[in-house]
Formats: structure tokens, C-alpha cells, sequence
């Protein structure tokens, strides 16, 4: 289960910041699509989104599932199930947090493990807990993200009721897919999902469909992946760089060479998607990065400057900060803190959620050195860590994003300067004709 949250318009995994804004043909006409400027950002006042993990072990096991493949094991310590008490003691927290500081919308994502793992009562009650407890004006978001193989008519009932968006992971075709995912007895989960898919996909469901999370794989062909994720029409795709790090990279990627084998197979992608008009589906990377390059905001923590608003509740009421830290080393996600003895605003100031250095000065000074640095904002924080010496390196994807970046931003100039032609190129409008 790869975690990386939403809106309700994009696969609810903890790696969501608000949507892409977008920039009109008069603010485009000011100026090229250079670096936009580099704000320093401050650490929110405030939980934004929440990872509450109901289920800790999962179905399937696949073989680049940053949860139970990484350093941090303490899953094998922890409750399978979330108990009534510890989300009660979440509501409660969660309650007295939006209390304190107004009321406002905040997003929880149901995850795990693999949420469904738990079954519909212990998720219903959950919900039903959560909203319970919200201060009045407050309003409650909800998302799972799941691998899809146990999702029914049951559970999609449920999502109904209860608004919750539906998140469902998917590598591909059959053969792409199966290359990971898999169950533990080695049956690839791909038909499994592929009937989930359609299942969700059907006008009844459809509403309640958030999107699919697609890790990416060099072994699979980028247009082939994309064009098989095209065949269950979802309304948006998220395309995941594989967790790794300096000090365990990830594959095919060598730590500080100027190779960009992941740059080079998401620009193919790209290059399909933005030449196709209509578009079929958005993609939450490359909407960022143009809103990016325009000089926009991020809606991913995977490029751009985003703040650390994210907070994960395992299923024993421990408070960590973003999930991906599990792939870094076993001490990374550790706060000594939990729901039964701290407070959300205690937890926030701790170094590995909110409190943790942002912005340029937080970078290594090639990154602050670097043009693509506003768009890239130093990639997926985790990606940065280095065994011994901590965060303050660039990405380990460092060439592959700037291969990106650049890319995107050449594209965009490019059909911005064609629109910038064709408008000086037009004949004046007439004016109206006076009334007599």
C-alpha cells in the first residue's frame, strides 16, 4: 500500500496538498515560464490531513510496499484492528484541535495495511465516531485507499453513506501489475482489482471513485502502463516514483549518477497525456508542475514546497508524521508521542511533523543553487535522507526530476509563446455599435 491525500478529485493517499492553481492567458502573457519565487514556507497552525491506519497487516504482499519491505517493522507490534477506545481518543483529540483553532474542513484517510482488511462495522463506527466528535461549522473529508480486492457492493454501500472517496492502487495491465502485487501464496492480484475496477466504475459508483495510484516500475513500458489505466476511465491518476533514498536507492536508480531512466519514462508518459485533447484522466504530477512552472502551487508533496500538515495515527494511537518516513530508517517516524497522552498541537511542534525545517533554507545548497527549484522544491522529503546525515541532501531522483521539470517547462513556454503570437497576430475586435 503505498501512501503518499486528496481532494475528493484525486486518490486519497497522505501525499495530497490543495489543488493546482491554476493561472489564466492574461497572467501567462506577463512573463515567460521561468522559476517562479521561492516563499519560505511557515509551519501550519493546524492538522490538514490525517492518516488513521484501521488495519495494520494487509493481503497482499508486494514486493515494494514501503510499510512492510522498509526499516521501521514495529507493524509486527502493533494491534491488527484499531479498537473503539483509541478512535474515540482520536475523535476526541481531532475535536479539540479543530475547537482551538476554528472551525474548518479537514481530510482523513482510512489506510493501513489495507483499510477493508477491517470490514464495514469497524469502518462505519469509525466514521460515525469521527464526525461525532467535530465542533460545530467543522466538516469531515473522507478517503480509503486500497488495493481493490476486497471492495463490493458492501463496502461501496458504506462509501455511500458516508461520503468516502475510494483510492484503489494499480500497477498496470495484468502482467505490469503481477510484477509486485501480489498475494502472499505468489497469484497475482490483477483480476481481482481489474473486477473492483469495473465494479466501481459503473454509473451507480462512479461518483464515489477518487482515482488510481500507479507506482512506477522502468521494467514496464510507460505509454503501455498508461494506456491500460486509461481502459477503466478513471477520473484522475497518480504516478508514484518507488520509495528509496541515498542509502537504499531505489531500483535502476544509482545514487549521484546524471542517468535519468524515471525522468525519461515519465516524460514519455507525459508527452501522451498533454497531446491528447480532451485529456481522459488528470495526472496530479504533471497538473503540479505546470501549475508549477506558471507559477502556481503544488497539489503533491513529490515536487514544489508543501507544508508538513500530515499526521499518521498507527493502530495502537501512536502520532507519527508523514508515512513515507518508514522508508528511511527505524527512528525517523518515532515521536514518543500518542492520542491518549498528547494533544494534536503538542504533536505538531515535534520535528518529524510540522516542526521540522521547510523551505529553501531546509535544502542542500545545490538544491537552493538550482533553476528547477520552485517546481521541484527538493522532491518527497523522505527521498532526500541519507543514512547518518540526515535530510539535508537533494533528492535521490534528483536528474530524473530535473529531466522532468525542464521538460514540462520547455512544453509550456512553448504553447504559451504560441498563444502569446496568436493574440498579438489577431485583428482588434470591433467595437459595438451605438444605440440611437
Amino acid at each position: 500500500m503505498s501512501a503518499d491525500a486528496p481532494t475528493s478529485a484525486a486518490p486519497p493517499h497522505p501525499d495530497h496538498a490543495d489543488p493546482p492553481t491554476r493561472h489564466g492567458p492574461l497572467a501567462l502573457a506577463a512573463g515567460s515560464c521561468g522559476p517562479a519565487p521561492v516563499a519560505e514556507a511557515a509551519p501550519p497552525a493546524r492538522v490538514r490531513q490525517l492518516v488513521l491506519k484501521v488495519h495494520s497487516r494487509c493481503n497482499l504482499a508486494c514486493d515494494h510496499c514501503y510499510v512492510y519491505r522498509s526499516a521501521d517493522q514495529r507493524w509486527r507490534e502493533r494491534p491488527r484492528v484499531i479498537a473503539p477506545g483509541t478512535v474515540a481518543q482520536v475523535a476526541r483529540r481531532l475535536g479539540e484541535h479543530l475547537a482551538r483553532h476554528g472551525p474548518d474542513r479537514v481530510r482523513v484517510v482510512l489506510h493501513g495495511g489495507e483499510p477493508l482488511l477491517a470490514g464495514p462495522a469497524t469502518l462505519d463506527r469509525t466514521v460515525r465516531t469521527l464526525r461525532a466528535a467535530l465542533p460545530p461549522g467543522a466538516a469531515l473529508d473522507v478517503g480509503v485507499q486500497t488495493n481493490g480486492v476486497l471492495l463490493d457492493e458492501e463496502f461501496l454501500a458504506l462509501c455511500h453513506r458516508h461520503d468516502i472517496d475510494v483510492g484503489v492502487s494499480l500497477d498496470g495491465g495484468r502482467a505490469a501489475n503481477d510484477l509486485h502485487r501480489r498475494y502472499p501464496d505468489g497469484r497475482g492480484s490483477f483480476a481481482d482489482v481489474a473486477a473492483a475496477l469495473r465494479l466501481l466504475g459503473r454509473p451507480r459508483h462512479r461518483s464515489r471513485w477518487a482515482g488510481l495510484l500507479c507506482t512506477v516500475d522502468l521494467a514496464n513500458d510507460p505509454v503501455g502502463v498508461y494506456e491500460s489505466l486509461l481502459a477503466y476511465d478513471p477520473p484522475r491518476l497518480d504516478l508514484l516514483l518507488p520509495h528509496g533514498n541515498w542509502s537504499t536507492p531505489p531500483p535502476g536508480r544509482r545514487p549521484g549518477g546524471t542517468d535519468t531512466p524515471y525522468g525519461d519514462w515519465l516524460v514519455a508518459v507525459f508527452d501522451r497525456w498533454y497531446a491528447t485533447t480532451p485529456r481522459r484522466t488528470g495526472i496530479r504530477l504533471f497538473e503540479s508542475l505546470i501549475a508549477l512552472v506558471l507559477g502556481g502551487r503544488s497539489g503533491t508533496r513529490a515536487v514544489g514546497f508543501a507544508e508538513p500538515d500530515v499526521m499518521t495515527i498507527e493502530t495502537d494511537g501512536t502520532i507519527e508524521g508523514t508515512d513515507t518516513l518508514k522508508t528511511t530508517d527505524d527512528a525517523s517516524m518515532r515521536t514518543g508521542l500518542d492520542v491518549f497522552r498528547h494533544s494534536f498541537d503538542e504533536a505538531l511542534r515535534h520535528p518529524s511533523l510540522a516542526g521540522r525545517p521547510t523551505g529553501p533554507a531546509a535544502l542542500a545548497p545545490a538544491c537552493r543553487a538550482c533553476p528547477v527549484l520552485s517546481a521541484c522544491g527538493g522532491g518527497l522529503y523522505a527521498h532526500r535522507f541519507h543514512a547518518g546525515a540526515g535530510f539535508a541532501h537533494p533528492s535521490v531522483y534528483c536528474p530524473d526530476l530535473y529531466r522532468l521539470i525542464d521538460h514540462v517547462r520547455r512544453v509550456v513556454a512553448a504553447d504559451v509563446d504560441a498563444l502569446r503570437r496568436r493574440a498579438l497576430a489577431a485583428p482588434p475586435a470591433a467595437a459595438p455599435a451605438r444605440r440611437r
